[in-house]
């Protein structure tokens, strides 16, 4: 057998739409020793991990926890937990995220209908509505901030509608909770869905779920409980069963609750993880995190349009955690990301279907979003560009983006 070697990464700068850089605090919480599952002092880890996950999702549901699994997994527990076999499901599908939604729920046999948008653009509410009419729909389920094209859906004018015709509203939120607004409670979201390697700023490894009451009915009409842990007390729902035993909800909520039934071993590091990250959010606040992301976004757009960069898609829309722009004509995109990778150990990315080869993605993500990241980016980018044959203008970029931060220290001095 050959010796292999010891994991040790080269210094990379991730300025990617995910993963980005976890926080240092996080990477030593996950070193801490393993505490079994149901030991007092880890459940009381549980409890609080809860506690600031409705801080964070801004909502006061019951069911708010984690899933063992990635984004996209939560997603699926999620979903399958809350839409049967032949319901009808409205989804408005604005990039590669949408079809991925599609995906998942026509492998649970829902009854899909697809609303299209050109790429770069997002939906009006009255779409939404328009399509609502023409059917009667158990659900919306909408993507938040598309991370494929940059553009971020507004939802509360969608969730009004949806309380309105009686369709439980389910969003991805795995790129902008903890960067961007997500008001679960007053947007009337049904169910939200996120992950932990974009602006949670933790490794890939577990999903944060919440969900309102409609849908915990849903979840009761469709509970079992496996042989050899239920009691004379646990009663079957009336509905067809989930069909996963690991993403049941029914199971996921006991194991969560004061009951804490076996369900599966929690990832104990990953629980640490997560608790960390929440805990650096909560530190921070919302109303300051969101500020630092929005500073960070227009002083990388500023740099990008100095530089002659020209960005992606509808402005008005853009999210303030992933900026996309046009790959100058006549220059290889994959040449440039890796010129940046193994020059500057900077990693952005490309897109996915119609863009591929079209737009780079730049993620100002969580740890990630930080004013020596965007100007580090904007002078190693025009650079590259330049030696990949893009006209730029040199030595504006970065000062374009300096321009933006002193202007916001002054105010700060003002107030």
């Amino acid at each position: 057998m050959r010796k292999f070697k010891e994991i040790n990464p080269s210094p990379r700068t991730l300025m990617t739409p995910g993963p980005v850089e976890a926080d240092p605090r996080v990477l030593r919480a996950m070193s801490a020793h393993i505490l079994g599952q149901f030991d007092p002092e880890f459940t009381e880890l549980m409890n609080e991990t809860m506690e600031m996950e409705r801080y964070v999702f801004q909502t006061k549901n019951r069911q708010t926890y984690l899933v063992d699994t990635t984004s996209r997994g939560g997603l699926e527990t999620v979903l399958t937990g809350a839409i049967c076999p032949g319901d009808k499901v409205l989804i408005p599908a604005f990039g590669r995220f949408g079809y991925l939604l599609a995906e998942i729920l026509e492998r649970c046999g829902a009854q899909i209908t697809l609303l299209e948008k050109e790429w770069g653009t997002v939906f009006d509410p009255q779409e939404v509505e328009d399509a609502l009419k023409k059917d009667s729909y158990k659900a919306v389920a909408c993507i938040h901030g598309e991370t494929s094209t940059s553009m971020m859906q507004p939802l509360k004018e969608i969730g009004e509608i949806c309380e309105r015709y009686g369709a439980l509203l389910i969003v991805d939120a795995v790129a902008t909770l903890g960067g961007a607004e997500v008001k679960v409670d007053e947007w009337k979201l049904s169910a939200c869905i996120s992950g932990t390697q974009k602006c949670i700023s933790a490794p890939s490894g577990s999903a944060l779920i919440t969900y309102n009451e409609q849908i915990e009915q849903i979840v009761k009409a469709r509970k079992r409980v496996e042989k050899g842990i239920r009691t004379a007390d646990d009663v079957a729902g009336q509905l067809a069963g989930i069909p996963s035993n690991y993403l049941d909800l029914g199971q996921l909520e006991d194991y969560w609750s004061p009951r804490r039934l076996n369900h599966h071993t929690e990832a104990t590091s990953m629980q640490y993880a997560v608790h960390e990250a929440l805990r650096c959010i909560v530190e921070e606040t919302l109303e300051a995190r969101f500020a630092r992301h929005q500073l960070n976004d227009r002083a990388l757009t500023a740099g990008l349009q100095a530089m002659g960069l020209e960005i992606f898609g509808d402005l008005e829309h853009k999210m303030p955690v992933v900026t996309a722009i046009n790959i100058p004509e006549g220059v290889d995109g994959k040449a440039v990301r890796g010129m940046l990778l193994n020059e500057f150990g900077i990693e952005i990315a490309t897109s996915f279907g119609p863009l591929d080869g079209k737009i780079l993605r730049i993620g100002n993500m969580g740890y990630s979003s930080q004013k020596r990241n965007i100007l580090l980016l904007l002078g190693a980018l025009e650079t590259v560009m330049r030696r990949n044959g893009a006209k730029v203008t040199a030595g504006k970029a970065v000062d374009a983006a300096m321009d933006i931060y002193m202007a916001e220290e002054v105010n700060k001095k003002r107030v």
